[in-house]
């Protein structure tokens, strides 16, 4: 019972609903208040996919908006929202603003050399790539800074930084020089267990501790679904794919859980100013 008061106070306190201590505090109970801590931490990314879905569902080619120019303005609209109601702070609008950064120069190159194609038209765009698509990178980082907010995480036996930032900017670096030079994801596979192995998760008033590497695979398997969903809608597309949609290869788990690493860094370049 004490086990379960104190995971009960972690959730509670992390989905912002209080609930009184002689209500029940039973395993679905538990779950429930769980599935409400995700969706707070991820009302960002929802939010877009959302757009994705009712956009690809009612927008006519002949409407006087372009659809990716359409999704631009909502997901302004959604961070003012956001920004406006306090469910989300000035710090982690900071984060985003750099995601959309990283997401943007990255879908610039990416495109350009084949990797995948938006083939919508758009006005608010830059070399070619709708500027919309910054924000779905920006929701990963979304995802991380509100989490760690609401939850209160701390990490125990976390990388020395100056490593840390070393392969955050060695991933990066990898996304693009592997079309030219040898890909070294399996390389830097092996540096994020050897640095994030032993690395785990505490929350306030709860005593077990959660591997971060788990929290990194399972967020990689989150984004790979939401891709495809992306892809199904024909937001972007991927080679494979001009003929006729099939499911994106499942490898690119292996890309998000990489991306996983670079969101966390700057995320957590915020969190050590803070």
């Amino acid at each position: 019972m004490k086990g379960d008061r104190a995971i009960s106070g972690i959730i509670d306190r992390i989905s912002g609903a209080a609930i009184a201590p002689k209500e029940s505090t039973g395993w679905l109970d538990l779950l429930r208040r769980f599935v409400v801590l995700q969706v707070n931490s991820a009302v960002f990314g929802i939010g877009i996919l959302a757009l994705l879905l009712l956009t690809w569902a009612v927008w006519q080619p002949d409407w006087w908006l372009y659809r990716y120019d359409f999704l631009f303005i909502c997901v302004m609209v959604i961070q003012g929202a956001l920004l406006w109601s306090g469910r989300e702070t000035w710090q982690e609008a900071k984060v985003i603003f750099a995601f959309h950064i990283v997401g943007v120069v990255m879908e610039i190159f990416k495109t350009q050399i084949g990797s995948w194609v938006y083939p919508g038209a758009s006005v608010l765009a830059l070399g070619g790539v709708p500027l919309f698509t910054g924000f779905m990178y920006s929701a990963v980082g979304s995802y991380i800074a509100r989490f760690w907010r609401l939850s209160g995480m701390r990490l125990e036996n976390a990388p020395p930084w100056p490593l840390a930032v070393l392969l955050a900017v060695a991933i990066y670096a990898n996304f693009f020089t592997h079309h030219f030079i040898m890909d070294f994801r399996w390389l830097l596979f092996i540096a994020i267990f050897a640095l994030y192995g032993l690395c785990f998760a505490r929350f306030p008033g709860l005593s077990r501790r959660v591997p971060l590497l788990g929290f990194f695979v399972m967020a990689a398997v989150l984004i790979y679904g939401a891709e495809n969903i992306g892809s199904i809608t024909g937001t972007w597309l991927y080679p494979a794919q001009m003929d006729g949609w099939q499911p994106v290869h499942p490898a690119k788990i292996g890309a998000w859980l990489l991306l996983m690493i670079v969101s966390f860094t700057l995320v957590q370049s915020v969190q050590r100013r803070d």
